[in-house]
């Protein structure tokens, strides 16, 4: 079983979390954060991984910004480490998730290298979109951290964004956990890493 516990506890947090990669998507969120509970319990279920997160500690009367990215630090930790040496892993993943007029489309490789790329219409940023005080800016944070912390190249692409922020995330965590899931299988063809260099660093 591919499992990682893991905490982060800094001046403004204490988060722990635990993973199991190969899961049935069940899910115990506490981050403080009401939305990005929702979206993270979206991302295990679609995903199948099983997740636990706990924030006993928040600056959140400041605002979300530490809390949001040290557990976007922290989760891409835990999967990073439950990866292991990612022997026979298929490496890449892509998913294409529709919800009312929106489409989101996630790719992944778990090369080792992480990057993070959002490619989306300039009107979200001219118009920011807000709900229960999470802004489209935060999840943008929160992805950057889990792409480096995992070392995962992570590129999304969102068609016609909502001005509505649940419609426009929900399709994203969905088709990241989607993607995750497919990544991360282990596929009985490949005896070793999944890569022409023999590594993945």
């Amino acid at each position: 079983m591919r499992q990682a516990e893991k905490e982060r506890k800094t001046k403004e947090t204490a988060i722990s979390i635990k993973l199991n990669i190969d899961g049935e998507g069940n899910s115990k969120i506490n981050s403080g954060i009401g939305f990005l509970d929702h979206m993270l319990e979206l991302f295990s279920f679609w995903g199948h991984f099983d997740l636990e997160v706990n924030t006993s500690e928040a600056d959140l009367k400041v605002d979300i910004h530490h809390t949001n990215e040290d557990l976007g630090i922290v989760l891409g930790q835990a999967f990073d480490q439950a990866l292991g040496d990612r022997i026979g892993i298929a490496r890449n993943g892509f998913s294409s998730v529709p919800m009312e007029n929106v489409t989101a489309n996630v790719t992944v490789d778990l090369s080792g290298r992480g990057s993070y790329k959002l490619s989306i219409s300039p009107e979200v940023y001219e118009n920011p979109l807000a709900q229960e005080g999470y802004e489209f800016k935060y999840a943008e944070h929160f992805f950057e951290s889990l792409a480096k912390q995992m070392g995962m190249n992570l590129n999304i692409k969102l068609e016609n964004p909502s001005k509505d922020l649940h419609t426009t995330l929900e399709p994203v965590f969905k088709a990241l956990g989607k993607a995750l899931d497919q990544a991360t299988q282990i596929d009985p063809r490949r005896k070793g890493v999944p890569s022409t260099k023999g590594v993945i660093d």
